[in-house]
């Protein structure tokens, strides 16, 4: 009995043990098609690293530990992650820098700018300021020294003549003088005989009479002859006369002598005396040369404030008060 329950125990081992190498045969096969489901399922009874030895992985068959050398090796995202954040660290320093570089740059050029602008700037300005400045201080100077140079001129040049300044100061009321006398108090004198004009310096006047000659005659007896205002004169001992009849449609407004100084004729010998009488506030006509009336009356108001002869000429000693001879 024991016998056949032994025989029974063994069969049924034996058809356990036969079905047991036919599913491993089959599983075997079925890792061998699907390798990353195999390949799977080794890491996943593969035991965790717990420092046992590397007897406990003896079981793992050749072809998955080859399969297992050979395969890809994994990347970490952490280190890809690490890498990428490097080169965009790189990349901003860079950057940075670049524009500290155009930065500066930048305020180099316009430093170098401001400096020809402010350069130009206060050339300018100085031109313009140096400018003004000495033109101010040229005026003031040039001023000052032009009033000296005159005073001293003036004092040296007119000082000596007859008194002339001594006697325009002595009349510092002439232009009332003027007009009292042109209202008809002094009369303009044709007619120079009296006591009033005596002496060698009135002896043209005294002398004095009207000629009538041809051209021919003139000529024949004077050697300078000329023609101002529309009429013709002849001079004779310091005296400009007129030449009656050298022309016979000639008239003249003054009919005298005239006295000539420095070899001026008798139009800018009156001239001169018209502008002084003018300063000298007698004579508010016309600066002409003619010897007219007014410049007559004018002189006259003058012979008379100064003590002269009223001779309503030009004369020796009126030229010489006036300051002119």
């Amino acid at each position: 009995m024991k016998s056949i329950l032994y025989s029974v125990c063994i069969g049924s081992l034996a058809l356990a043990l036969t079905a047991g190498g036919a599913q491993a045969a089959r599983d075997k096969r079925s890792d061998n098609a699907k390798p990353q489901q195999r390949s799977a399922k080794v890491q996943a009874a593969r035991p965790a690293n717990t420092g046992r030895s590397m007897s406990a992985h003896r079981n793992v068959s050749a072809a998955q530990y080859r399969q297992r050398s050979y395969a890809k090796p994994h990347t970490s995202s952490n280190a890809v992650v690490e890498h990428n954040s490097g080169l965009r660290a790189v990349r901003e320093r860079n950057l940075a820098r670049n524009e500290r570089m155009r930065e500066r740059n930048s305020q180099e050029f316009r430093a170098r700018r401001d400096v020809a602008v402010n350069r130009d700037r206060n050339v300018a300005v100085n031109r313009a300021k140096n400018f003004d400045a000495n033109r101010e201080r040229n005026v003031a100077v040039n001023r000052t020294r032009n009033a000296d140079v005159n005073r001293f001129r003036n004092t040296n040049e007119f000082g000596s003549r007859n008194n002339g300044a001594f006697n325009r100061e002595r009349n510092f009321n002439r232009t009332e003088n003027a007009a009292f006398y042109r209202r008809g108090n002094v009369r303009i004198t044709n007619s120079w005989h009296g006591d009033a004009f005596r002496g060698q310096r009135y002896a043209a006047f005294r002398n004095y009479h009207r000629q009538w000659h041809d051209r021919g005659w003139w000529r024949s007896h004077y050697n300078r002859i000329i023609f101002v205002n529309n009429g013709w004169y002849y001079w004779n001992a310091g005296y400009w006369f007129p030449a009656w009849g050298y022309a016979p449609s000639v008239t003249y407004v003054y009919d005298g002598p005239i006295y000539g100084y420095n070899g001026l004729s008798p139009d800018q010998v009156t001239v001169n005396v018209q502008e002084q009488l003018a300063r000298a506030g007698y004579y508010d006509g016309p600066i002409d040369g003619v010897l007219g009336p007014m410049t007559r009356e004018a002189i006259a108001a003058f012979q008379a404030d100064n003590g002269l002869a009223i001779t309503s000429a030009i004369d020796e000693p009126t030229l010489a008060t006036l300051g002119l001879a």
